[in-house]
């Protein structure tokens, strides 16, 4: 009996000590994220669950990428001037497009 309740403890503190590292793994990628610098008012966007299209209205280009509330990570695309880029949607399970940043 004794040596199961060690075990058993030996588990618990690993299975502890990984589910912490990973939390604070994933609270700095969120604290990565807000510190972007987010995309001048000429670059706006237009999310539906398919698809989100940004458009870049401004006269220079700027390389952009799309934010999601649940931490989704796309890769970041060049808009030119005048251009539309399409970025994946907001999906069906309640996700959602919180804005355009800068690369």
């Amino acid at each position: 009996m004794r040596r199961f309740m060690r075990s058993t403890f030996v588990a618990s503190v690993a299975a502890l000590a990984v589910a912490a590292t990973s939390g604070s793994a994933h609270a700095e990628s969120q604290g990565d994220e807000g510190n972007r610098l987010a995309a001048p008012d000429c670059v706006t966007f237009s999310a539906d669950w398919r698809y989100t299209f940004v458009t870049n209205g401004c006269s220079d280009t700027h390389t952009l990428k799309v934010v999601y509330r649940d931490g989704t990570d796309v890769p970041c695309r060049v808009a030119p001037p005048k251009a539309l880029i399409t970025f994946p949607g907001y999906g069906t399970s309640g996700n959602e497009v919180l804005g355009v940043v800068l690369c």
